[in-house]
């Protein structure tokens, strides 16, 4: 699909819009200011819950997600929150409490660790640093009310303007989920939450504590990870105040990557098993690992009503952050701050926004050489000062035409800094981008359960200290003084993307079986994209801009809803995903090459027999074609198909408690989870991550 025929549906969609139909005040469920619809127990304007998200996303004229994350049966991993979702792609590194590499469209899918192309959002305010990178283990799913993905440039956040878009994690507030929760399973899994909260007239507030073990399937793959989180609110006659505060740590071992040939003969091994015990990347004497910890605190506040209204938010957050590969440890130790500011109201028949946000972050980042006799730290060859600061503005609109049509437009203004120098050496580079990210849809909705969409686009994205600071450390057997480690810093250029989106999503027929289905087709045309490589041993070998132009385009497709089943009310219930990804090199040194890391058919389904509180069926995650892992798509390097069979069983015995039994890879197939990429490889080199074996867990849950 072409991009110029690709914007006939919006020039004909528009030009039948303005002819003919006079504007009129539009359906309350289009408007883009924050709105708050009867029927959700707890709904306030700063978390307006599931019935006005899904209006405020009905106005989107592009592909979104409203997820129900505590209707799901396990919140172990970030996965299980955000499986049979299309659009949004969760590949596992090796089934613990790791780090997933979650891709949007093929957003950072190529970063290692991954920490760039989405901007993740807590309570609509960012979780990213100030110059784009996360911490994914960060995201506590198990806390959220729900989950709002806008995925490309229908992101609304004023600081989004990545090719990934926006995932924002809603908290649960005052006595929403009040539980004590308790799981274990295969391979040492623990997990254990505690969650409890108040309200009144005017006051609410809510504590979770949420605590994890994992000894790990792979040898050297043991984690632990602890979050506690609370929030505060206060709300009056137009009026909400809300402060959030949490503290996370993660600790994980990375098994790091293994030839095909040692994860096909047993997948649990690791460099260093057996006849690699003298290879000069033993991962028990290297040690590779990541410990992260963060704070945060932030507050929001709303004034105002439907028609004018405000929203003030800060917030502030501190990181410390090791990240150790088998050569070498980049440390990290951070601060961020930022500030968001949104007046949107209503001008007859047209909704406005205009949003500011800022934010700062002052980080300290050294790199040390890895001892290779015991994995601590032997030399450091990097002492970074780096400062990023990004200053936004949104100006945006939705003209109601009539109650069916509705033009959709914004506008993203961004200046980004990154400065950065090596206190050493004294060598430097800063550099600031300015652009624009601006958008352009039409949302068609002929019925209530019906919505379709067309836009054009531009999304931007700066790099990461990630890509800018780099080191290099070559492998050495022992210790011996000096090792001839280097550290530079990179000049990027941004990372651009022209879009054309078209779809829609809604109910196929009327009654209680009518199923729900969403279908979005995309295609970007990419500039400059930000290639991230690895070297033959599978470390960080850099990060350079593509000359040749890239293309990424797919389709995103999704199903739910039940069919009658044998039995007083029962019912099978049935969801399933299809996220399609065709992305390829346009011209330069890989032209017409597949560009690795993204698999090109993903599928996610389950279907579940349902009577009275008793839900039990299977589940499948198919990728039924091989991904390249290497631009060069050399032979005999590919990560190899694969279908995981699962079942679960999930019982509500009463309106306290709740029981499940899940089983995970019940054929035990081995397969790679995930894969370092590289721009060419060889069948030998080290590549892939195994995933998880045949594996079961069981939990129960007690709600207040």
């Amino acid at each position: 699909m072409r991009a110029p025929y690709a914007l006939t549906p919006l020039a004909l969609a528009l030009a039948f819009a303005a002819t003919g139909l006079a504007p009129a005040h539009a359906q309350q469920v289009q408007s883009l200011n924050p709105i708050t619809v009867s029927g959700d127990a707890q709904a306030t304007p700063l978390n307006p819950g599931v019935k006005a998200e899904r209006a405020r996303l009905d106005g989107v004229a592009g592909g979104t997600n409203l997820i129900e994350p505590q209707k799901e049966t396990r919140l172990a991993t970030l996965r299980d929150a955000l499986d049979y979702q299309p659009g949004l792609v969760v590949q596992e590194f090796f089934g613990g409490l790791d780090q997933p590499r979650l891709n949007i469209r093929g957003s950072g899918i190529q970063s290692n660790p991954v920490n760039r192309g989405v901007m993740l959002l807590q309570d609509g305010l960012p979780l990213n640093e100030a110059d784009g990178s996360f911490v994914i283990g960060f995201l506590e799913p198990r806390n959220a009310g729900l989950i709002s993905a806008r995925r490309g440039a229908n992101a609304l956040s004023p600081a989004a303007t990545t090719l990934g878009g926006e995932l924002d994690f809603q908290s649960l507030t005052g006595t929403a989920g009040d539980l004590l929760r308790v799981e274990g399973g295969s391979f040492g899994r623990f997990g254990a939450q505690a969650a409890k909260g108040f309200r009144s007239d005017s006051l609410d507030g809510r504590l979770s504590v949420t605590h994890d073990k994992y000894d790990g399937y792979r040898h050297h793959s043991g984690s632990e990870r602890t979050s506690v989180q609370g929030n505060f609110g206060v709300q009056g006659d137009g009026f909400e105040n809300r402060t959030y505060l949490s503290y996370v740590d993660l600790d994980v071992d990375i098994p790091f990557v293994v030839p095909r040939a040692m994860m096909e003969d047993d997948p649990t091994r690791v460099i260093g098993d057996g006849n690699t015990a003298n290879h000069p990347l033993n991962v028990y004497k290297r040690n590779p690992h990541r410990t992260s910890s963060q704070f945060r605190a932030a507050n929001r506040t709303y004034w105002g009503t439907e028609d004018l209204n405000n929203t003030f938010g800060v917030y502030a957050q501190s990181i410390d952050d090791t990240f150790q590969d088998p050569l070498s440890a980049t440390v990290t130790d951070g601060m961020t701050y930022g500030a968001q500011w949104q007046l949107a109201g209503k001008y007859r028949a047209i909704d406005y926004r205009v949003a500011l946000d800022w934010s700062r972050s002052n980080m300290d980042r050294k790199l040390y050489v890895v001892r290779p006799e015991d994995g601590s730290r032997l030399q450091r060859f990097g002492n970074y000062d780096l400062q990023a600061e990004n200053r936004s503005a949104l100006l945006g609109f939705a003209w109601h035409v009539n109650p069916q049509w509705t033009v959709v437009g914004d506008a993203k203004f961004t200046q980004a800094v990154r400065d950065a120098r090596e206190r050493g050496s004294g060598n430097s580079l800063d550099q600031d981008w300015n652009y624009v990210s601006p958008k352009l849809g039409l949302v068609w909705q002929p019925a209530e359960d019906q919505r379709f969409f067309v836009n054009v686009s531009r999304s931007n994205e700066a790099p990461t200290y990630w890509e800018i600071v780099n080191g290099t450390v070559p492998p050495r057997p022992n210790s011996v003084m000096p090792i001839p480690a280097t550290t530079s810093l990179s000049a990027l250029k941004l990372q651009r993307a022209d879009t054309v989106e078209i779809g829609g999503e809604g109910r196929l027929g009327a009654g209680s079986y009518a199923p729900h289905w969403a279908l979005t087709l995309y295609h970007s045309d990419v500039k400059d994209e930000l290639m991230s490589v690895s070297t033959a041993n599978g470390t960080a070998a850099g990060t350079y801009n593509y000359r040749g132009g890239t293309r990424h385009q797919g389709i995103e497709l999704g199903l739910n809803g039940s069919l009658p089943a044998p039995g007083a009310g029962a019912a099978f219930d049935y969801r399933v995903a299809y996220t399609f990804s065709d992305f390829r090199f346009k011209g330069g040194e890989y032209a017409g090459n597949r560009i690795a890391g993204v698999p090109r058919h993903l599928v996610s389904a389950e279907v579940l027999y349902r009577i009275g509180g008793l839900r039990f069926g299977p589940n499948v995650r198919w990728m039924p074609s091989s991904t390249e892992t290497n631009h060069a798509n050399t032979p005999d390097t590919q990560q190899g198909s694969y279908a995981l069979l699962g079942f679960k069983v999930d019982y509500q015995i009463d309106k306290h408690w709740q029981a499940y039994v899940q089983g995970d890879n019940l054929t035990d197939q081995t397969y790679a989870s995930a894969f370092v990429i590289r721009n060419t490889a060889g069948a030998a080199d080290p590549t892939f991550l195994p995933g998880n074996g045949r594996s079961v867990t069981a939990g129960v849950t007690y709600k207040f």
